[in-house]
């Protein structure tokens, strides 16, 4: 198949459109899209968090010249395209591998990794969504039932399949704010405050940040941005292989879960 055709799946189930609404919308950065073009029919396509020597690796011992990120493989532009200075991209120039990243649109899809976030904590419906879109959206707020913070924690640990997480608080787990990725700032805080959240999910925290949430009396659990994001990578892979009609394979870097 062409990489057209992995283009269109992806973007009938995560529109690029939504990177661009976001970015006009609420002022975000994204360079979502074809990063690279080796202009050869995909053979298999390899599914990544990030674009990484090791993932490139694993393409090719998986006959994969299609590898698909999350996190944008060019994020700014390249001055200089050397195994020095881009590593990986330029690993993939040499060994005939394309290259697709699904960032922010990804994030905001219905049933993209945000929603997935919150479904994996165990939230069924938002109350209240931060960053609306025409579809989708990002950071929600929503009820969980009733629980202490330690057995919320474990049962992210079971969920998410990681130990790294950080947690601040002791207040019981009743409603929820969580942003995928580095979300956590300022703007989120106020939105789960005004919302009556109790416990804050995300990862990348700030101490400013931390140490304001604590004073205002909040719980906030910091994963892994590896693991909170991948989790919903997975689930879109998932979606993915069953529309594509070459192997798809998928990438996980025990290094960063």
């Amino acid at each position: 198949m062409k990489l057209k055709e992995v283009y269109e799946t992806a973007d009938g189930l995560a529109p690029f459109a939504l990177s661009r609404e976001l970015i006009e919308k609420y002022g975000h950065y994204d360079n979502s899209g074809v990063m690279l073009d080796c202009g050869r029919e995909v053979e298999g396509v390899l599914f990544s968090l990030d674009l990484s020597l090791a993932a490139v690796a694993e393409a090719k011992e998986r006959g994969c010249n299609c590898i698909f990120t999350h996190h944008p493989a060019i994020w700014e532009g390249v001055k200089h395209l050397t195994e020095e200075d881009t590593p990986a991209l330029f690993a993939c120039v040499k060994a005939g591998i394309s290259v697709l990243s699904a960032h922010l649109n990804l994030d905001a899809a219905q049933e993209g990794i945000d929603e997935s976030l919150m479904r994996g904590l165990g939230g069924e419906a938002p109350i209240a969504v931060m960053q609306q879109l025409s579809l989708g959206g990002y950071g929600r707020v929503y009820d969980l039932p009733e629980r202490p913070l330690e057995q919320f924690v474990a049962h992210i640990r079971t969920e998410f399949e990681t130990e790294r997480i950080v947690c601040y608080g002791e207040r019981t787990v009743k409603r929820v704010a969580s942003f995928c990725g580095g979300g956590f700032d300022g703007g989120s805080l106020a939105f789960a405050l005004a919302h009556g959240a109790d416990t804050i999910v995300s990862s990348d925290g700030k101490h400013h940040l931390i140490a304001d949430a604590a004073e205002r009396g909040l719980n906030v659990v910091l994963l892994t941005h590896y693991a909170a994001e991948v989790y919903g990578l997975r689930k879109f892979f998932t979606r993915m292989k069953e529309k594509l009609t070459v192997p798809c394979f998928f990438f996980s870097d025990e290094r960063l879960i």
